[in-house]
């Protein structure tokens, strides 16, 4: 769930005692006799005092909304930049993940008898019953290989989670680790918002069911594939996010892991929708995976309809909708044609091997 908190946001004229909310102006007449009424300074007041209400809070996001104001709104053109960082984050991404993979291969090759020798040296090394690291290691190799994969993830999740409960780190953590098209920081944040959560139950939420379809995924897609979809995914869903908020208007920061999660949800359920699922609590009642998909981007679109501000629909959607597209078209047209890009990397180390090779006779 990319919970949204949505910010009033406070234009010049506001700040100069006028309110641009309502069309609403404070004016100054002049007396009959001719003089004039000297302006008594008017100071802004807060969103609560103005409206009657109090602003959104939330514990599932940052108390931002009265630290940061917006001299003014940001139209399409604003997008120009997150647009060419969506495309070359997407494309650095599984180019490496494919040179990620020829390298892991290519070393699991070299290390095989390595490994081997290791192996027989422990059976020979006599064991500690109670070795802390013997366990971590029985552990670490009683997990799936997809369980492996996100655990790197989660503990990035949790260290980002950490850096919110430090008061001095919170301007930076608002800047850099929410998103938002009214930001003055565009790009980062729409990769670092997705390691972010304000909340412990937002991130153990997202984490839960990340670590549930980890497993699936991976097998599906593999390991170096899969962490290309799923960074892609949240700089992709970002930028969905920004396009909804500047065409609707209604900015505010958003952060947390669900616009790549719902890609992880979303490519498993179109591969497998006869797949049963069931919620944590309620384990009695079970349903298929292809009707939960369509039940999760039939509510995202009606709370973008509608103008829900407790969840980032758009994200959910952009999410959604890349991970159907992905396994269904896009596995074959940029994983599989990653060919060119590994041979050329192989003719390149190849080269400079041969070179050192060469300096060292």
């Amino acid at each position: 769930m990319a919970w949204s908190c949505w910010v009033r946001l406070c234009s010049r004229e506001a700040l100069s005692g006028r309110r641009s909310r309502g069309h609403r102006f404070t004016l100054y007449t002049q007396q009959r006799n001719g003089f004039k009424r000297v302006p008594q300074k008017t100071e802004p007041r807060k969103p609560d005092q103005e409206t009657g209400s109090k602003p959104y809070k939330s514990s599932l996001s940052p108390p931002v909304q009265e630290t940061i104001f917006y001299t003014s709104s940001p139209s399409l053109k604003h997008l120009v930049k997150p647009f060419f960082f969506t495309i070359g984050f997407t494309g650095c991404a599984f180019g490496s993940a494919a040179i990620w993979q020829y390298e892991y291969l290519k070393s699991r090759v070299q290390n095989y008898f390595d490994e081997a020798r290791a192996d027989w040296m422990d059976k020979l090394r006599p064991q500690k019953s109670g070795d802390f690291r013997k366990q971590v290691n029985m552990w670490w190799n009683s997990l799936s290989e997809g369980q492996r994969t996100v655990t790197g993830i989660i503990a990035a999740n949790v260290f980002v989670f950490c850096l919110w409960r430090i008061p001095s780190m919170q301007r930076t953590m608002i800047t850099y680790f929410t998103s938002n098209p009214a930001s003055r920081v565009l790009c980062s944040p729409m990769l670092l918002s997705t390691f972010s959560h304000f909340s412990l139950f937002h991130m153990a939420a997202n984490m839960y069911v990340l670590w549930s379809f980890s497993s699936s995924i991976v097998s599906l897609l593999g390991r170096e594939q899969f962490i290309a979809v799923y960074l892609s995914a949240g700089v992709i869903s970002t930028f969905v996010s920004y396009i909804s908020k500047v065409t609707t208007g209604r900015f505010g920061p958003s952060l947390g892991a669900s616009g790549a999660i719902m890609t992880v949800l979303a490519a498993v359920c179109t591969k497998m929708p006869e797949a049963k699922l069931a919620i944590i609590l309620l384990p009695m009642f079970t349903f298929t995976a292809g009707n939960a998909l369509k039940a999760i981007i039939a509510m995202d679109t009606a709370g973008l309809v509608l103008g829900w501000k407790f969840f980032d629909h758009a994200a959910h959607l952009g999410g959604a909708l890349f991970g159907m597209w992905y396994v269904t078209y896009g596995h074959e047209l940029i994983w599989k044609n990653r060919e060119p890009l590994v041979k050329a990397w192989h003719e390149m180390r190849s080269k400079n091997r041969g070179k050192g090779g060469g300096g060292s006779h």
